[in-house]
């Protein structure tokens, strides 16, 4: 099955990523459906577009928009599914809801997107963790990796990739660009690491 404009895609694991593995037990998280903190970003895709051209893969993994496997409840309190719920474990998505795909076990933002490590802010008279400021570390060619770069607010979204805290900024986004100096401390909580 293929779509003409649009990717079909399966949540790689759950829908929601609400879990956590405690010793010997599993640890629930989040009960709520609503919160998009604990919704899965990754999807494995089963059928490209037939009509554009892209480097995504049947097979490949991919980051995508946190409201492709969210469920929500409608005016009468009924739980529904997104607009990308196709069928079962199938969705289709536009590549506007793709933000990164996997290429050889490294991630490859698509044009458009950098992923950061926020910075933690160091100066005890802000009442902020972290910096608007952020260090490269998947690409779209815009920047190098590792470059030290300032973004606007409101512009940062929160992914975990590889329990690694990232925000996904667009490129055109970025205000500045730093000289790394190597002892800039990143931000990366400990809740967003799984054991």
């Amino acid at each position: 099955m293929r779509s003409v404009y649009n990717f079909v895609v399966k949540p790689k694991g759950e829908r929601y990523n609400n879990s956590k593995k405690v010793g010997d037990s599993e640890l629930i998280l989040n009960t709520e459906i609503y919160n998009h903190q604990y919704i899965n970003r990754e999807a494995v895709v089963v059928s490209t577009p037939i009509i554009g051209n892209t480097d995504i893969k049947t097979g490949d993994t991919i980051i995508v928009h946190h409201n492709v496997f969210r469920r929500w409840h409608d005016q009468h309190g009924l739980e529904r599914n997104s607009a990308s719920y196709f069928d079962e474990d199938m969705y289709i998505v536009n590549i506007d809801q793709i933000f990164a795909h996997k290429v050889e076990s490294k991630w490859k933002p698509l044009k458009g997107f950098l992923f950061l490590k926020p910075l933690k802010e160091t100066n005890p008279l802000y009442n902020e963790k972290e910096k608007l400021i952020g260090v490269v570390k998947y690409t779209d060619g815009s920047f190098k990796e590792g470059d030290l770069v300032g973004f606007r607010s409101l512009g940062q979204y929160e992914f975990i990739i590889d329990n690694e805290r990232l925000y996904r900024v667009k490129s055109n986004f970025i205000t500045i660009k730093y000289e790394y100096q190597g002892n800039e401390e990143t931000y990366n909580p400990s809740w967003a690491q799984s054991s």
